[in-house]
C-alpha cells in the first residue's frame, strides 16, 4: 500500500531533491577539479597559444648581439664618463675603461635592425622579431637575477611563469606534461629547479624536466612509466589500486600537496605512454628539418635538437616550453668565448621561427630570447694585468640589457627602447621583468591582476604588485 504524503514525508522527499541538486552541482565541480591540467577560458580572446621561452643563462653581451653602440668603439681605452651604481663592487675592475666590441653590426631585413654579424642567422629572420633594448632587472647576481627573470621574485619561493601559465590555462594535450623544460640547469651560475617549480601552486602545474644528450645523433630521454611486460590494461588496475591507497591516506591525514602532485603525475605517466615515446625521436624528422636548425653540424647539433623538440612540443599541444643554454657568463675571454656560445644558438633560433612560420604556427607562439640581465660596457680583467686584451671579459650588468621576442600578436622588425650610448643603462621605452611577465600572459589572453592564488591568507600573482603591459610592441 502507497504510503501517504505527509507534511514530514514531503519535506525528506523534497529535502533529498535539494541534496541531490547540490551534489550534482558538487559532482561537477569535483570532476573539473579532478583535472587540474584541463583547458580553461582565458580573461579575453588570446594572440597566443603557447610559450616558447629561450633562456640564455649567464646574461648574453647586448653590445655584441643587439644593441648596436657605435659610440663605445669610438671611446675604446678611455675612462667611462659615468660613475658606477652604488654598491656594485666586481672583482677586476678598477678605474672603468670602455671596452668596444670586436665584432661589426648591419642592418638586416626590410626593417634595417642593426645585427651583430655573430647572429647572421637570427638577422636572417629579423622583420620576425621585436628587439627589446630597455629591459632591467633588480639585481646582478645569477641566483637572484635567475629566479627573476623565472618567477618574478629575486629572493622568495614562488611559482615559475610556466607554472602560473599552466595553471591559468591548463593544456590541450592530457596525454602530455603542459610545461616542460629541455635541459634545465639545476644548480651553479644561478641554476635551480625553482626555476621551472610550482612552489604554493598544486604540484602538478611544476615543469616537467627533459633531457637531451650533447652526444650527435641522441633523442630526448624522459622518464615516463612503461612496462612493456605488463598489457596496458594490467597497468591501468595496478595504478588505480595504488592511487586508491594514496588517496585513503589523504582522506586519513591532513591535505598534502606533494602527495596529491604525486597521484596527478602518476596518471599523467601513464598516458604519457601513448604519445611521448614517437615525440622524442628527433631523428625521425625529415633531413632538410634537421639541417634548418643545425642537427648534425658540431657546434649547432646540440642547441639544435633542443630547438627542435620545442617545435614539436608546441605542435603537440604543449603550453609553455622552456628551452636552456648555458655559458653565457663572459667575465673573461669574451672575445673567444662569445662567438662559440653565438654560433651555438644562432642557427637553431632562426630555424626555429622559420619552421613554426612555415607550419603556420607561429602567429600563435610567443617566442622569448632573454637573459637574466646583461654585461657591462666596461672591461674586467680577472688577471689584474697580468694578462692581455684577449683575456678581458664584462661584468653583471642589470640596469640595461635585451630580450627579443617574436610570434603570438607580436610586431615583427621594431626596436622598443633603448640604453645609453655605452649600453649601461636603460634609458628609454624601459622594460622591466614585471612588464615582460605581464605582457607574456597578457598575449595568452590573461590579464596578470586578475591571475591569482591565494596562499598565506593573500593573493599572489606572478607581476606581484607591479607590471604593465608593453603595447608599443603588440600587433
Amino acid at each position: 500500500m502507497q504510503e501517504s504524503l505527509t507534511r514530514r514525508s514531503l519535506l525528506k522527499v523534497a529535502g533529498c531533491g535539494f541534496g541531490a541538486t547540490a551534489l550534482s552541482a558538487m559532482l561537477g565541480e569535483s570532476a573539473r577539479a579532478a583535472n587540474p591540467l584541463a583547458v580553461k577560458q582565458p580573461h579575453y580572446p588570446a594572440r597566443a597559444k603557447r610559450v616558447i621561452f629561450l633562456f640564455m643563462q649567464g646574461g648574453p653581451s647586448p653590445m655584441e648581439s643587439f644593441d648596436y653602440k657605435p659610440q663605445l668603439n669610438a671611446d675604446h681605452g678611455k675612462e667611462a664618463p659615468f660613475q658606477r651604481e652604488a654598491k656594485v663592487e666586481q672583482p677586476g675592475v678598477g678605474t672603468m675603461r670602455l671596452f668596444g666590441s670586436s665584432w661589426k653590426f648591419k642592418q638586416y631585413g626590410e626593417s634595417g635592425t642593426w645585427v651583430s654579424e655573430l647572429f647572421p642567422h637570427i638577422g636572417s629572420v629579423v622583420d620576425e622579431i621585436a628587439v627589446l633594448n630597455g629591459m632591467h632587472t633588480d639585481n646582478l647576481a645569477h641566483a637572484p637575477a635567475c629566479m627573476q627573470i623565472h618567477t618574478g621574485a629575486t629572493n622568495f619561493v614562488r611559482p615559475s611563469a610556466g607554472a602560473w601559465v599552466l595553471y591559468g590555462l591548463g593544456t590541450t594535450n592530457q596525454n602530455l606534461p603542459g610545461f616542460i623544460t629541455i635541459n634545465p640547469q639545476l644548480s651553479g651560475d644561478g641554476g635551480s629547479p625553482q626555476h621551472f617549480g610550482s612552489a604554493f601552486l598544486p604540484a602538478i602545474y611544476q615543469g616537467t624536466a627533459v633531457s637531451l644528450s650533447k652526444t650527435i645523433g641522441a633523442n630526448a630521454d624522459i622518464r615516463y612509466l612503461q612496462d612493456k611486460s605488463f598489457p596496458l590494461q594490467q597497468q591501468r588496475q595496478q595504478l588505480d589500486f595504488l592511487q586508491r591507497l594514496n588517496r585513503r591516506h589523504i582522506e586519513a591525514t591532513a591535505e598534502h600537496a606533494q602527495l596529491e602532485g604525486m597521484i596527478e603525475s602518476f596518471e599523467l605517466a601513464f598516458r604519457m605512454q601513448s604519445e611521448a615515446p614517437e615525440l622524442l625521436k628527433l631523428d625521425a624528422e625529415t633531413e632538410a628539418t634537421q639541417k634548418m636548425y643545425g642537427i648534425g653540424d658540431g657546434p649547432t647539433d646540440a642547441f639544435g635538437r633542443q630547438c627542435l623538440l620545442a617545435r614539436k612540443l608546441a605542435e603537440s599541444g604543449v603550453r609553455f616550453i622552456q628551452v636552456n643554454s648555458g655559458g653565457w657568463d663572459h667575465h673573461s675571454k669574451i672575445r673567444s668565448s662569445l662567438p662559440r656560445n653565438a654560433k651555438s644558438v644562432d642557427r637553431p633560433i632562426a630555424g626555429l621561427i622559420q619552421d613554426l612560420q612555415a607550419r603556420g604556427l607561429l602567429d600563435e607562439t610567443l617566442l622569448v630570447w632573454t637573459g637574466e640581465f646583461g654585461r657591462t660596457p666596461y672591461e674586467q680583467d680577472l688577471s689584474n694585468g697580468k694578462g692581455s686584451m684577449a683575456s678581458y671579459g664584462r661584468g653583471h650588468n642589470p640596469f640595461g640589457f635585451t630580450t627579443l621576442m617574436a610570434g603570438g600578436g607580436i610586431r615583427g622588425g621594431i626596436v622598443h627602447g633603448s640604453t645609453d650610448e655605452y649600453g649601461y643603462r636603460a634609458i628609454d621605452g624601459k622594460v622591466h621583468v614585471h612588464d615582460l611577465h605581464a605582457t607574456i600572459l597578457h598575449q595568452l589572453g590573461l590579464d596578470h591582476e586578475r591571475l591569482t592564488y591565494r596562499y598565506a591568507g593573500r593573493d599572489f600573482r606572478l607581476t606581484d604588485v607591479h607590471g604593465t603591459v608593453v603595447k608599443e610592441i603588440l600587433a
